[in-house]
């Protein structure tokens, strides 16, 4: 395999302009980004990206579920791509750099491809995945999760964000329906740089997390229903208050993770109606987040916490469904592709250790149909999904010279294999 030059490096003053200035879109009064999916903000960075990538040289498609796919070629265009990837979509009061960071990081390595004239011996691919946060449509990585068979395109269609508007009629809408069929696009390995979102790396000085896999998650709605009735004539004794046993639930979702740790356990959306200061509260939809490295332990706290809110419903007096909506089993990436990383760490000399991602990624699901691998930098306090959120320029510059390095390394891999079949 030939060596890399020591000294190859992207340009990190580039990369972090072009960090704020997409900032701009959908930018919020406390520094932050608020960019939900499929948005006219979404629009706005879709399309800067799309000229970006173009003037970078780059091939640029759409799928049908609004994946964009710029493509630089490379000697052999008849080899699968070495693709990186990540999303541009925030949560409702997100920050610069959740997602961004691994798709504007890789737009970077291709302008310093371009920079130095390297011709890669197969293409080189960066892909914006839709709607990976599923803060609007649930759930996340659902396009994503349709390009790896997870999900069919009907189902991403129909899934409605809490106003009732359709995914497929707000695709159409900001007119980011591609003609590519979903999936059909073969990837020769697949790399996504990405902000910890947690407080490790920042705890122990470490620049850079190689990333081994991903954390097993499900998610759940939960839906409550008592009786609405006067707050100043029903008796105490008498009533059915959702509200009132929403709040024992949260409590006893909270207790099931904290008998199994390291399990973590969110309850992060609550809706009251009819939301009345002198109306007892008779409708509740809550929704839950477990997660754990093991997914045995998951269904054991699954099982625990079903076991325990329909308790609460029945001596509670209230109807309840429980629901699961979303199952992400726990990933372990690919071997080769994580030895990449180490070398692109190795060659920096920057201070690493190898750690398994908390929350869920895009990359969780090429996984399923490509090698893969992810790259961690630190964030401040490991705070994310915050408009607080905060990188240092030079920690995204570590990240995105790891980035072009296992790239590059894989490339060459990816060559050398096709040259012996």
């Amino acid at each position: 395999m030939t060596t890399l030059p020591s000294n190859l490096a992207i340009n990190a003053q580039r990369l972090w302009g072009t960090i704020m200035e997409t900032a701009k879109f959908g930018a919020t009064p406390k520094g932050g980004v608020r960019r939900l999916t499929l948005s006219d903000e979404d629009r706005q960075v879709r399309d800067w990206f799309r000229a970006a990538c173009k003037a970078a040289g780059c091939t640029v498609t759409v799928d049908e579920m609004g994946n964009i796919f710029a493509v630089r070629p490379g000697r052999d265009n008849a080899l699968p791509p070495v693709a990186m990837g990540s999303h541009l979509d925030t949560q409702p009061s997100g920050g610069k750099f959740d997602g961004i960071v691994g798709v504007l990081s890789g737009l970077e390595v291709l302008r310093t491809l371009n920079d130095l004239h390297i011709e890669t011996a197969g293409p080189v691919a960066l892909i914006d995945w839709t709607n990976e946060e599923g803060s609007r449509f649930g759930p996340p990585m659902l396009c994503s999760g349709v390009f790896a068979g997870v999900f069919d395109r009907a189902y991403a269609d129909d899934r409605r964000d809490r106003e009732g508007k359709r995914f497929g009629d707000e695709l159409e809408r900001i007119g980011y329906r591609g003609e590519e069929k979903c999936g059909t696009r073969k990837l020769g390995a697949h790399f996504e740089m990405h902000i910890e979102q947690g407080p490790i790396l920042e705890a122990e000085g470490k620049t850079v997390g190689i990333v081994t896999g991903v954390q097993g998650m499900r998610w759940y709605d939960v839906t409550l229903t008592g009786n609405e009735g006067h707050a100043g004539s029903t008796p105490m004794p008498m009533r059915r208050d959702a509200l009132l046993g929403a709040a024992r639930m949260i409590e006893a979702v909270n207790a099931a993770a904290l008998r199994h740790q390291p399990t973590v356990s969110t309850v992060g959306l609550l809706e009251c109606k009819p939301n009345s200061t002198n109306v007892i509260p008779g409708h509740v939809f809550f929704t839950v987040d477990i997660r754990n490295p093991s997914d045995e332990v998951l269904a054991v706290v699954e099982a625990e916490i079903e076991r325990d809110l329909k308790a609460i419903a029945a001596a509670s007096d209230l109807e309840i469904e429980f629901k699961q909506i979303w199952n992400s089993p726990a990933v372990h990436y690919d071997p080769q592709c994580i030895e990449s990383v180490r070398r692109g760490v190795a060659a920096r000399g920057y201070p690493a250790r190898e750690i398994v991602s908390g929350p869920g990624h895009d990359s969780v699901y090429i996984s399923r149909v490509a090698p893969t691998a992810m790259i961690f930098i630190p964030c401040e306090k490991g705070l994310s999904h915050n408009e607080m959120e905060k990188t240092e320029p030079e920690q995204v510059e570590a990240g995105a010279n790891v980035l072009l390095r296992a790239v590059l390394d894989t490339d060459q891999r990816l060559a050398e294999q096709s040259r012996v079949r």
